[in-house]
């Protein structure tokens, strides 16, 4: 995989590359991340990549000619690799997009400044656009780095554990179980019993039930039409049960293949 980040802030991803896993993967020869310096191709002596928005308005826009010299360079450089902006009108960001990419040869991101890039460049030499979230940052660097961060350890044999990257959250639909680790007893509070059990087999039952509670309390929009595995529907039969005995009766929260009104 090939990352190239066309910035005019190339120092700031300079730090990305040189530390924890992303590290070790272009050690390793995983991956290979330069930045190109979008000044370097402006042509004034100024190396000035903004300008004024016509109609007038507060603050700049990118120029599209140094940008665009940049963004040709790129492409040559990296030949296959897809070209993304980073922009909040951009497709959301998530797990799948991650995998989606991490199956290309390489991205070329795009980070804009001040109000954005001139939008004469985007369906021409922008082929894609991304959001990492509704919310806006002063430049796309840091949402550059979010999108090299997860699609790298995607890459099989990054994380060093094939089953590694497969267990995150989002990874399955569903978010990741609670993680524990020594002292057994920590300001008195105790690791579940369970994981200290040595029995595998109720340790990855544990595992699936906290993930699917950590789901239905923190994202419950993560299980809406959710296809349920056997053991997935098991669990929840048995929720139900437990919440009828604490209501006093039988709680018929409805067979999640129901409508909410209970009729097939």
């Amino acid at each position: 995989m090939r990352f190239l980040v066309l910035t005019i802030f190339p120092e700031m991803m300079a730090a990305l590359w040189s530390h924890g896993m992303v590290r070790r993967a272009v050690e390793q020869g995983a991956v290979s991340a330069a930045a190109i310096n979008i000044r370097d191709f402006a042509p004034d002596r100024h190396h000035v990549t903004d300008d004024r928005p016509y109609g007038g308005g507060c603050g700049m826009v990118m120029k599209p000619e140094p940008l665009a010299a940049a963004l040709r360079h790129a492409r040559e450089s990296a030949p296959g690799a897809r070209t993304i902006l980073m922009a909040p009108q951009g497709r959301r960001f998530d797990q799948a997009a991650a995998q989606e990419l991490a199956a290309l040869p390489g991205l070329i991101l795009v980070c804009g400044r001040y109000e954005g890039v001139d939008d004469r460049l985007v369906g021409g030499l922008i082929e894609d656009e991304l959001s990492v979230g509704d919310y806006i940052l002063t430049g796309g660097e840091i949402a550059a780095m979010a999108v090299i961060d997860a699609v790298t350890r995607l890459i099989p044999g990054v994380l060093g554990g094939e089953e590694s990257a497969e267990r995150d959250s989002f990874s399955d639909g569903l978010l990741e179980h609670g993680h524990y680790t020594r002292p057994p007893v920590f300001e008195g509070e105790a690791v579940p019993e369970v994981l200290l059990s040595g029995h595998h087999a109720r340790i990855e039952r544990w595992r699936l039930e906290a993930s699917l509670i950590r789901t239905f309390v923190n994202r419950p929009d993560l299980l809406q039409g959710r296809t349920l595995s056997p053991q997935e529907r098991e669990i929840l039969a048995r929720w139900q049960a437990d919440l009828g005995r604490l209501l006093g009766g039988e709680a018929d929260i409805g067979d999640p293949r129901r409508n909410r009104s209970g009729r097939s």
